[in-house]
């Protein structure tokens, strides 16, 4: 058998995130304390991700609404064929 655990070739980041979990401190306190930053950090990221998201949706909907509101070329007439006599 060998002296490696089987863990961590299933989970490469807890490989990456090991080292400084142990600097930090031996309890489980360190531990939930780094996967709340984590988690923290994805959460800012989404919400960045999503931010831009719902800008182009909203840029989408303010231009599908004003041309649907522009009047066509055949809509359009002079002034002076509305009905005014010269």
């Amino acid at each position: 058998m060998s002296p490696n655990s089987k863990s961590f070739a299933r989970y490469p980041s807890a490989r990456r995130l090991w080292k400084p979990v142990v600097a930090t401190g031996v309890s489980g306190a360190a531990v939930v304390i780094w996967l709340e930053e984590l988690i923290a950090f994805g959460a800012e990221i989404l919400a960045l991700i999503f931010l831009t998201v719902m800008a182009g949706v909203i840029y989408l909907l303010d231009i599908f609404f004003f041309n649907s509101r522009m009047p066509d070329r055949e809509d359009v007439t002079h002034p002076n064929d509305q009905g005014v006599e010269k």
